[in-house]
């Protein structure tokens, strides 16, 4: 007889298996074995919102051999995730298996390493109904919303569409950006920047006109900045000030979830579910040479910066050694969580600090390696001494007008030597100034007038959506990657680049859902929900009641929205093209459809002629000669294939370029990566463009 464990996942049973030993038999259930049903609400909104939950079908061979596996084990511990929903997946196990709630059979790992497992273990505790009532409350609540109002959609709109308590508000926001965006009105401003040489050195820097005569200079025309240039003209140019000063610059603290899934899109262009991919495996082991699976990362879902005095300890003790003391501060850094974070974990960092990511390198995968590198630079800044940055102010008069330049030299790295964050918007930073003398002379090396236009604010990234939904208090750790995964598979949002753009069916739903179910938009609304699901969690507030207070006026906004647009539906406006239809001569026109954007002929219904959107790359097939287009995989990594692709499936990773071989007349193509070698595929011709010759030889 031995004792089982269940977690979720099998790398996690593989990793905890080896730490218990062989007293113990570690299993996974692979996520949830009981849900709410597909076909049908399954909730009792007459009865207090029971829910009617039943086994999943699929997993009707796992739950029998889990049974099996119970009942031969002396004691059943249920090892999910440290979550809510991890918490919900243990007592749904309990119900199955016949575990009394209340017995001590709840166990959670913060880390999958020795001591993580060990310290889990040994403090085995009964399931926590409230974190449990929490995701219970979530769940229904989701399920009233999607059920209700879906069909709603369905009707009045088009099939297939759905709505959701928080990804139609995160539709909003990017709806509203689009919105500021189309009706921003540039203003036009300029500006007066001069490059100056001083005595002291070779290159030109750069300072801006701040004032004239005592007053804030910010001319509108070209007449006023001509006016002021004119009273430039051969002036002398003269330092009146120079200010220095000391400014200290501080590390940011380790990643919590919404900082990682930030981070990660800035610094490596990873989207938010591409991060949290390889972040659980991280956290959930890797085999590592020598040391067997391992779990090299804390949890990854948590909202808290706490971070425990045995990590800070290594931490300290490995910056000593490979940076020296100075790199210390005189004491261990701690950071405030948010006044709303959960603070059930630790936040994000390196499991066993001395495991850097050159000794795990080999053992992981190339988004592991990327992903670890920076959980672990991150953290381990985080715990370094501040950057100390000496800055230099100078004033520079000629004809009553006064220069500004502004720079910095670093005195001491500190943190920066291992890790810097990123910035949404990167920001022009101030450059070293060469050594300045009050009362020095400088000769003018340019001086101009520049044009300039307000900018409208920007379009959310993945990144700045997932920290405008943390800074309103919608979602939590757990759903910024599948909110935004699900707003862009549902057609809602669609990429731009690095940016996120509402498409037409995305702005007619929002637009419909702020005219007739305001609260579900509304990020007030939303978040305070979120802080009702947090009061269940911390035992303060009744689930029932607040599924109550939501529904009653939820159902009244639905019968009202059912009333109002009773016998009408909404259209969706189509985007015009200057495409003819290949079978009328109508214009053809962009729709949006379940599997995304296609070419219509406007003339619908009395020609029905559509046409699937296709990028064409530029070049051809180096197989038939069809034109080669542009095309993204599964995971989205662009790829270019031929468009005759029913006879001929000839695709590659390599990028079609407009030259052509000058052996054979076809396509050149160049090799993704580093080395960017240009060569042509065409069978048989072998040609190799030599490195460093262009396209015009």
């Amino acid at each position: 007889m031995s004792d089982l464990v269940i977690v979720e996942s099998p790398a996690k049973a593989k990793t905890i298996g080896k730490y218990l030993g062989k007293n113990y038999k570690v299993v996974a259930s692979v996520g949830h074995i009981r849900d709410l049903p597909k076909s049908k609400l399954g909730v009792d909104i007459e009865h207090d919102f029971t829910p009617l939950y039943e086994n999943k079908r699929d997993k009707a061979a796992l739950i029998k051999e889990l049974k099996k596996e119970a009942k031969s084990a002396d004691t059943v511990y249920l090892a999910t995730d440290p979550d809510r929903e991890g918490e919900a997946i243990s007592w749904h196990l309990a119900h199955v298996l016949g575990i009394n709630e209340q017995d001590t059979v709840r166990v959670t790992f913060s880390e999958i390493t020795q001591t993580g497992i060990k310290t889990g273990m040994s403090h085995p505790r009964a399931l926590d109904m409230d974190l449990i009532n929490a995701q219970q409350a979530r769940r229904i609540l989701d399920r009233i919303v999607g059920y209700k109002l879906s069909p709603f959609l369905w009707k009045k709109v088009r099939r297939g569409l759905s709505a959701g308590r928080v990804q139609s508000v995160a539709v909003r926001l990017i709806v509203d950006r689009e919105k500021e965006i189309e009706q921003f009105d540039a203003q036009e401003y300029w500006s007066i920047d001069a490059k100056f040489l001083s005595s002291a050195g070779k290159k030109p820097f750069t300072a801006k006109l701040a004032e004239v005569a005592g007053e804030k200079f910010r001319p509108l025309t070209e007449e006023e900045t001509n006016k002021v240039l004119k009273l430039l003209e051969n002036g002398e140019f003269v330092i009146t000030n120079i200010k220095n000063s000391t400014r200290k610059k501080t590390p940011a603290p380790p990643f919590t979830t919404s900082t990682l899934q930030q981070e990660a899109s800035r610094k490596l262009s990873f989207n938010a579910r591409r991060t949290m991919k390889a972040a659980q495996e991280l956290y959930e082991g890797v085999e590592v040479p020598g040391m067997g699976a391992v779990g090299l990362i804390t949890y990854m879902r948590t909202d808290s910066l706490r971070v425990s005095d045995e990590a800070k300890a290594a931490a300290a003790k490995l910056i000593e050694e490979t940076y020296g003391k100075s790199y210390l501060p005189s004491k261990p850094r701690v950071y405030k969580s948010k006044s709303n974070a959960q603070d059930a974990h630790e936040a994000i960092r390196p499991s066993i600090i001395s495991l850097t990511p050159d000794k795990v390198k080999g053992a992981l995968t190339s988004d592991q390696y990327k992903l670890y590198k920076l959980i672990w630079e991150r953290f381990m800044a985080s715990q370094m001494e501040n950057a100390t940055l000496d800055t230099k102010s100078v004033d520079i008069m000629c004809n009553d007008c006064l220069f500004k330049a502004n720079g910095y030299t670093v005195k001491f790295d500190g943190f920066t030597a291992l890790y810097e964050e990123s910035k949404d918007s990167e920001e022009e930073e101030d450059g070293a100034l060469p050594g300045l003398t009050v009362g020095e002379k400088l000769k003018v090396k340019e001086l101009s007038g520049n044009q300039h236009f307000t900018q409208p604010p920007p379009r959310y990234t993945e990144a700045s959506l997932i920290k405008a939904l943390e800074e309103n208090g919608i979602g939590r750790p757990s759903t910024y990657a599948p909110t935004i995964a699900t707003i862009l598979d549902r057609h809602y949002v669609e990429r731009d680049g690095k940016q996120l753009k509402a498409t037409s069916l995305g702005t007619v739903i929002t637009d419909l859902m702020i005219d007739h179910f305001e609260k579900i938009v509304d990020a007030k609304f939303t978040a305070q929900m979120e802080t009702d699901l947090d009061k269940i969690e911390a035992g303060k507030a009744n689930w029932v009641d607040v599924l109550k207070k939501f529904y009653g006026g939820f159902d009244k906004m639905l019968v009202k929205a059912e009333k109002d647009l009773e016998g009408k539906r909404v259209k969706i406006p189509d985007e015009p093209t200057d495409m003819v239809c290949e079978k009328c001569g109508k214009p053809m026109v962009i729709k949006i459809g379940p599997y995304g954007k296609f070419l219509a002929c406007s003339g619908f219904p009395q020609c029905k002629f559509t046409k699937r959107i296709v990028n064409e790359a530029g070049g051809n097939c180096p197989v038939c000669g069809s034109k080669m287009l542009a095309k993204k995989s599964k995971k989205g990594k662009p790829f270019f294939g031929c468009e005759n692709y029913k006879d001929c499936n000839y695709m590659t990773w390599d990028t079609p370029i407009p030259d052509i071989c000058p052996q054979c007349g076809a396509t050149l193509f160049k090799k993704a990566g580093k080395t960017g070698q240009v060569y042509c595929a065409k069978e048989g011709c072998g040609y190799v463009r030599p490195q460093g010759e262009d396209s015009s030889k």
